[in-house]
């Protein structure tokens, strides 16, 4: 598989992941935390705080799926992956250390996400190098008036 095909994979599949977390927030945010043991309850205030986030990560995660589709987006949209998942994942590591460990699934969340948000840095710099040298004149060439 080329890299252009992996990358398109990686966002499709990140953006996917993304755009169905934030999609479960937002509109069944209870049914989504209690799968984690979480019990939000009826809170109206509670409920405004949890959906928020994931009306951003559906948005967010429809930006890193046309990524895989649109390639005037392709960048864009794996920086917002690496912005995305990288800090979530992080985030968790902090509260692991803070709080202790959380459940299980919410565990292999943090991997997932450090995983996802690794390999989206690591396309983001590859991309941004070829980049760099796609316009880059060639050191053996001739310098042109």
């Amino acid at each position: 598989m080329n890299t252009t095909k992996a990358l398109n994979c990686g966002l499709l599949i990140s953006g996917l992941i993304a755009a169905g977390i934030g999609a479960a927030i937002l509109v069944a945010p209870g049914p989504f935390y209690a799968t984690y043991g979480i019990e939000l309850g009826g809170d109206a205030s509670l409920l405004s705080e949890i959906r928020a986030p994931g009306g951003a990560l559906l948005a967010l995660g429809l930006l890193m799926t046309s990524g895989a589709f649109v390639p005037a987006l392709r960048f864009a949209s794996t920086v917002v992956a690496a912005a995305v998942y990288l800090p979530y994942g992080l985030s968790r590591l902090l509260s692991m250390a803070i709080d202790g460990l959380p459940d299980t699934g919410l565990i292999g969340a943090a991997v997932l996400e450090l995983a996802i948000g690794a390999a989206a840095l690591v396309a983001v710099r590859r991309q941004r190098h070829m980049d760099r040298n796609r316009f880059r004149p060639n050191q053996a060439d001739p310098v042109l008036p």
